[in-house]
């Protein structure tokens, strides 16, 4: 009989606030990061409020890893050194890559009316942390979206999702950390078994809804818990009443992890010539 994927943990995000006072969910950040590798943060934001929001994420340093933000409701511009300018509307994806170096900002592209969305941050394994930096925007047109045949809805961001029935591959891939990204819809009374390799850490995060565990003994999750699995075995999810999950896998890269604010390095060292070379204007 094959093994089901356990549940590790299951834990609720933290209120935080960021950029200029933008407030926001924090569901992975700080201390125990390689609990998660090769994921460093994943950032909700949900509001209908512009006070929550207007202010916006001035000009700001990155280095050494990747962010990749998804909007579901509302419109963010961003704008770099490089010269890079990209408008990130509803069902969009924005997928910077800062490796050596980036400076950038994100400010609302709206006065009023709902801003939800999500910020992950994907780390890169050393050899690629002091490479070129890159960005990139993906409309929500260019986001493959299948429906399984139990109903479920498939947003396939990175990776490629495969229930056994299906197979679809996502808008971006990466050879190294091998990230999943999927946002499924699950109406009432449906389920879905995607597969995932043995060895890639996975979480769940619910953001709307009840999502049934694969144990059989574990209490629907509700929405603003992000559930840890274990590293092996089948993964089957469930929602009798309906839910909104992120799922979100990836291979490990069992690196040293040190993290100073924007910078993610793999030594103090490292993390010190960041600081130098930001303060000299040489970031990038």
């Amino acid at each position: 009989m094959t093994s089901q994927r356990r549940v590790i943990s299951i834990q609720p995000g933290q209120p935080a606030s960021d950029g200029a006072g933008v407030r926001l969910n924090r569901v992975i950040g700080g201390p125990g990061l390689e609990r998660f590798d090769p994921f460093l943060m994943l950032d909700e934001f949900s509001t209908d409020n512009p006070d929550d929001y207007i202010a916006g994420f001035p000009p700001h340093p990155h280095r050494g890893f990747e962010t990749i933000t998804y909007m579901l409701e509302g419109r963010m511009r961003h704008e770099d050194h490089l010269g890079n300018v990209g408008l990130l509307g509803s069902g969009g994806v924005q997928w910077m890559t800062a490796a050596r170096g980036i400076i950038h900002s994100e400010m609302p592209e709206q006065e009023s009316g709902a801003m939800r969305g999500f910020q992950l941050w994907l780390n890169l394994p050393a050899k690629d942390k002091l490479g070129e930096a890159g960005y990139r925007d993906i409309p929500a047109a260019e986001i493959p979206r299948i429906t399984s045949t139990s109903g479920v809805q498939v947003v396939v961001i990175a990776g490629e999702f495969d229930d056994g029935e299906i197979r679809q591959t996502g808008a971006v891939q990466r050879p190294h950390t091998q990230p999943q990204l999927f946002d499924l819809h699950l109406p009432a009374g449906s389920q879905i078994a995607p597969r995932l390799a043995d060895g890639q850490r996975v979480m769940l995060y619910v953001y709307e809804g009840l999502l049934e565990l694969p144990e059989a003994s574990a209490q629907p999750v509700s929405a603003g818990r992000l559930v840890r699995l274990s590293d092996e075995g089948e993964l089957h999810l469930a929602s009798a009443h309906g839910a909104r999950v992120l799922l979100i896998a990836g291979t490990p890269l069992n690196e040293p992890i040190v993290q100073y604010g924007p910078f993610v390095m793999n030594s103090r060292e490292e993390i010190e010539q960041a600081l130098r070379d930001f303060r000299d204007g040489v970031l990038a």
